[in-house]
């Protein structure tokens, strides 16, 4: 019987370049596949593209055998949900219409076999980067993305994929784990505990896997990246671990 949820985030397909996006995509294929049989939800987590904009007519190209599995584990009674990360928060209504997939916009609180989840894809939550949560809400805005679907596909996309291509994933360092009390997720988490209980906080974002305790009940779950980690985190109704695919 299906009984596991699957989390799992940070692909950055299209990057760096077309040869090694398909090459993790395929990766990416051979994992979802893996876990067919045992899934009952997939939680895909924000940037799962390095860049998406859907436009009416006309979304970008690429990415097809990605969309067909998620597609057929839809048929299959799967439930899979597509949450808006920092370089794909213009999905509009496309995997839903086309794939089955439920969108989430922001957080999602969920409970499973008694367990309570906060789950977020980790962007402009917590102290600090307050030019980015400036710039979140201007790309989020209805307004500025009917503004920025104007723009011929071309053009437009042209421009997102340079914009991509400066990302933080393409030009800093290794990202280093520096303890709990500076990892401004977790910091965010310890606030929310405050006022509510969770046994568990999913992020992704970060792009550094984390499995942390920040108390004796509750556990901090990053989700990490599949350029470097291949990193995913699975429920099976009593715990939530961090795992990783074709990794030694």
């Amino acid at each position: 019987m299906k009984k596991n949820i699957y989390f799992a985030s940070d692909f950055h397909l299209g990057s760096p370049n077309h040869k090694e996006s398909r090459k993790r995509e395929d990766c990416i294929l051979r994992w979802l596949t893996s876990i067919e049989s045992s899934c009952s939800e997939l939680f895909l987590m924000g940037d799962i593209f390095d860049f998406w904009f859907e436009y009416h007519t006309v979304v970008p190209k690429g990415f097809v055998r990605l969309q067909g599995k998620l597609a057929a584990m839809t048929d299959a009674g799967i439930k899979v949900y597509f949450f808006k990360g920092n370089h794909d928060m213009w999905v509009n209504t496309y995997f839903t219409e086309e794939l089955g997939i439920e969108i989430v916009s922001d957080e999602l609180i969920m409970e499973r076999e008694g367990k309570r989840f906060f789950l977020h894809h980790g962007d402009g939550l917590g102290p600090g980067d307050a030019k980015y949560k400036m710039l979140r809400k201007i790309f989020r805005n209805p307004v500025c993305q009917w503004l920025f679907g104007l723009i011929p596909p071309r053009i437009g996309l042209g421009i997102a994929n340079w914009w991509s291509g400066n990302s933080r994933l393409a030009n800093t360092a290794e990202e280093v784990f520096e303890g709990v009390e500076k990892e401004w997720l977790a910091i965010y988490a310890k606030e929310i505990l405050q006022k509510e209980h969770f046994d568990y906080f999913v992020f992704g974002h970060r792009h550094l896997p984390l499995d942390l305790h920040i108390t004796d009940k509750t556990k901090y779950v990053n989700l990490g990246e599949w350029i470097n980690f291949n990193s995913y985190a699975v429920f099976d109704g009593n715990d939530l671990s961090l795992n990783y695919f074709e990794k030694d």
